[in-house]
């Protein structure tokens, strides 16, 4: 992979960031994608402050390379969260779920690097206003919470790439050489990659959780809760228990119940994958393996080069 504006934006070898993902992003997974030339990002979604705290501070010592955080602005605790940034000197910050306006020029004024994770050209055009330095534009093929517009990665990126002059990062439906050289042919200059490194050894989700995400197959995921913040989850026991649930015609308020009760780290970090919340994107179907990150960076890196040199 060659030098672009995102490698010079963040300082990396290569153009690949991880996504920041709830119980799955700690230090050690930052870290090691840093260490292996990619950029590492600790996910804020799931930790206290204090525990926030820890993470960037054990990140900084087992890296020399760059690496950042991830911040959704729904996030209770957000001014806690945004001073502990700049206590700790944290240089990049990825935002989501949220207003980019809000943050975006007190941390700059700080000398940190803004990046804005969006799901639509409407919400690009507003995070490039906002003065954001990059824009992740984000398909609805991704694990996890997704917009509402359910635009696919092949069909967003290259209308975003028409309507903004900052740099592009592509996220959705990317685990794969061939992926990340799809994804620079539809005009990104770089990829987010969550899923793939939510299985990775250093990740901090059970072994239960990599386990059966190594399992699933094609339509195994259904993007659900759109009458709140939609979410792709595995189709697992809770899920059954949510279709259930939706024959009964539930309101807002007994859906957010449902969505509330505490699943999420009950699935992910603690692997009771059955009545838990499994959150992980469509390409789940082409994981079949639990890999350190330095095998999935070498895997990548070589199918991209290989397939790049068949093109030419």
């Amino acid at each position: 992979m060659q030098n672009n504006s995102i490698t010079d934006l963040f300082g990396i070898q290569y153009s690949i960031i991880q996504g920041g993902m709830v119980w799955v992003s700690g230090y050690k997974l930052a870290s090691a994608v840093s260490n292996c030339g990619g950029l590492g990002i600790i996910g804020a979604g799931s930790m206290y402050p204090e525990v926030f705290r820890e993470h960037i501070q054990k990140c900084k010592k087992t890296t020399n390379n760059p690496f950042g955080v991830n911040i959704p602005l729904m996030y209770p605790a957000i001014d806690q969260l945004m001073e502990i940034v700049i206590e700790e000197n944290v240089k990049i910050v990825f935002t989501s779920a949220g207003n980019p306006n809000i943050w975006t020029a007190k941390l700059q004024s700080y000398g940190i690097t803004v990046v804005h994770v969006v799901s639509s050209i409407k919400f690009a055009l507003k995070a490039q206003q906002a003065g954001v330095n990059a824009i992740v534009a984000e398909g609805f093929e991704a694990g996890g919470h997704n917009g509402r517009e359910e635009t696919t990665t092949f069909a967003l990126i290259p209308m975003v790439k028409q309507k903004i002059n900052i740099p592009l990062i592509a996220a959705g439906g990317i685990a794969t050489g061939r992926g990340i050289l799809a994804a620079e042919v539809l005009g990104a200059e770089g990829v987010q990659i969550g899923s793939r490194f939510a299985v990775s050894q250093e990740s901090s989700a059970h072994i239960q959780y990599k386990k059966l995400i190594t399992r699933l197959q094609d339509g195994d995921t259904q993007l659900t809760f759109k009458e709140l913040a939609p979410v792709r989850i595995v189709k697992n026991q809770y899920y059954q228990k949510l279709l259930a649930l939706y024959k009964t015609h539930p309101s807002k308020e007994v859906l957010q119940s449902f969505y509330d009760e505490a699943k999420l780290k009950t699935g992910i970090f603690e692997g009771e994958v059955e009545d838990g919340k499994i959150e992980i994107g469509q390409i789940a179907g082409l994981i079949d393996s639990v890999a350190s990150v330095s095998k999935i960076m070498e895997d990548m890196l070589k199918e991209y080069q290989t397939v790049k040199q068949q093109l030419n």
